[in-house]
């Protein structure tokens, strides 16, 4: 009962981190959203990492941790707040459960991982699912409508990168180690960000006089950013890594809710259908053959 509370406040938390991000890029802007939420989220553990200091992997690998704190959050969270600013947050949350089949695309074109017949089958019908969300108008993927399924797909690309990568290279390494760094490496990414496109100024006294935005900021970096992962760790550990990883079907899910509740979003046909096939396409993409079963007939 314990491991399915969690699934299920896990989904509500990460499925209304869309709607918190809606809410503050307007505000602080894309890279000053990227900054407070991952600042937010590494605060919050550094308490859990003192408390596992005397099991961190020595040395510590810090170029492995440096390049998937850039591209397991500073740039992909960059570019969610990006696409935010053009479609709605529903949207976007249904894109993100395109991550599992951009990891297996990734792990084959950049890191020697074999796919079967039936994973590339997934990754098809997953990005027909695009198509579906865009109603077939691939045009706009080429134009100024680029920034919103475009940065969308960057977004998962960049997920899919880190996640092959931290397989390979940070296996031995502590999950409490990873989630912190990551969070201040992003942090410091987002700070650039800011500075490069002159948005620093954005975040003052009087931003943070406004309910809403600290609303925002501990929800999406303190709950979002920083327990959500000791919550998503402790049905790995409980449950089994496929339990945890389940959630990928409930965010989009919670999401279409919470925006239709919170941001009045609509909830429409190609909306709904653009999910459901790329919830086939993930399975597909994902799914273990059964035992016994051979390769080849896969």
């Amino acid at each position: 009962m314990r491991l399915y509370s969690a699934l299920v406040g896990l989904s509500l938390i990460w499925g209304l981190s869309f709607v918190f991000i809606k809410w503050l890029v307007d505000p602080i802007g894309v890279w000053g959203t990227v900054f407070l939420r991952c600042l937010a989220g590494g605060l919050i553990l550094l308490p859990f990492l003192w408390a596992k200091r005397k099991s961190i992997v020595r040395p510590i690998p810090w170029k492995a941790l440096l390049f998937v704190g850039i591209f397991n959050a500073g740039v992909p969270w960059g570019f969610i707040a990006w696409s935010e600013t053009e479609i709605h947050s529903s949207t976007a949350a249904v894109m993100n459960a395109l991550t599992p089949i951009c990891t297996g695309l990734v792990g084959f074109l950049f890191f020697s991982i074999v796919l079967k017949r039936r994973q590339w089958g997934g990754i098809v019908l997953g990005f027909f699912g695009i198509l579906v969300l865009m109603e077939f108008n691939i045009v706009e993927l080429f134009n100024e409508s680029f920034i919103g399924i475009g940065t969308m797909i960057l977004a998962t690309i960049s997920y899919g990168v880190a996640s092959q990568f931290t397989k390979r290279h940070l296996q031995e390494t502590g999950v409490i180690l990873i989630t912190t760094c990551s969070l201040f490496i992003a942090a410091f990414v987002g700070l650039i960000g800011m500075l490069f496109t002159g948005s620093v100024s954005r975040i003052s006294w009087d931003l943070f006089s406004e309910p809403l935005v600290w609303l925002s900021i501990i929800g999406l970096g303190c709950f979002g950013s920083g327990i959500a992962h000791l919550l998503f760790y402790y049905m790995v550990k409980s449950g089994s890594a496929e339990f945890a990883t389940s959630v990928t079907y409930l965010i989009p899910v919670t999401a279409m809710i919470w925006g239709y509740v919170l941001l009045e979003e609509p909830i429409t046909n190609y909306l709904v259908l653009g999910l459901l096939i790329i919830f086939i396409g993930v399975y597909l993409a994902t799914r273990k053959p059964r035992k016994g079963k051979i390769a080849s007939s896969v």
